[in-house]
């Protein structure tokens, strides 16, 4: 990696910044249970992480021939989920050192999720992050999700850099082959363990195969400013 400029960095949100899964997984599921879906576990949950809420949903209904219109299933999984996460949204420990770290150095930084804005205003409301990370993108705000490149891209044109001067923190697959596809450089720190051999992570820049519990702050601010 280049040392002539410390570029800016992109986070993905959920299962990278916070550990707010468990909170889309119980949100999830009190939707589908209220159409009669009773058997959607934690397992089935795990296929979809890093995949944003419409993608999911739309794929969810299909399989279970749901009658219910998408956005109607969609606003009601927000509805639950913005109940949970106002409360219960917790963050990786190392992952707030991180930020402080590049927040006291000036570096320019962006939250570029799959989830709904309001769910991401909630969440970096709630864990004090809003004031460090000014910058968000949702989903919502482009024409595709992830692994499409489009919302790593408005990140950074909101940012005022260029692609290739952007590094991406992601725990998923598919936000890893995002970045790939948008030019950017990325940080791989997978949330399912089962992950870390996937082609997507393997390209990464710079992959944490033990996901937060091998993340520190520390190793990813000195391989961010001074390379390997």
């Amino acid at each position: 990696m280049s040392t002539t400029r410390t570029p800016s960095v992109i986070f993905d949100l959920d299962g990278t910044l916070v550990d707010s899964e468990p909170n889309y997984f119980e949100a999830g599921r009190r939707v589908l249970a209220a159409h009669g879906v009773l058997d959607f576990d934690w397992d089935e949950h795990t296929r979809f992480i890093g995949i944003g809420t419409r993608e999911t949903l739309e794929i969810l209904r299909a399989r279970y021939a749901l009658d219910a219109p998408l956005d109607e299933l969609l606003a009601a999984k927000n509805r639950a989920y913005l109940e949970l996460a106002s409360t219960s949204t917790a963050v990786f420990p190392e992952m707030r050192a991180f930020v402080e770290r590049l927040s006291e150095a000036g570096v320019p930084m962006a939250v570029a999720s799959g989830s709904s804005r309001a769910a991401i205003e909630a969440v970096l409301a709630g864990t004090g992050l809003a004031d460090r990370i000014p910058v968000t993108v949702s989903a919502e705000e482009v024409g595709r999700g992830k692994p499409e490149p489009d919302v790593f891209l408005e990140a950074a044109r909101r940012l005022g850099a260029a692609p290739h001067d952007c590094v991406v923190l992601e725990d998923a697959p598919p936000g890893a082959a995002a970045a790939r596809a948008a030019g950017m450089r990325c940080i791989a720190v997978p949330y399912v363990e089962a992950t870390a051999g996937d082609a997507a992570f393997l390209a990464a820049d710079l992959l944490f195969r033990g996901g937060q519990a091998e993340f520190t702050a520390t190793a990813a601010y000195e391989w961010i400013t001074g390379g390997v």
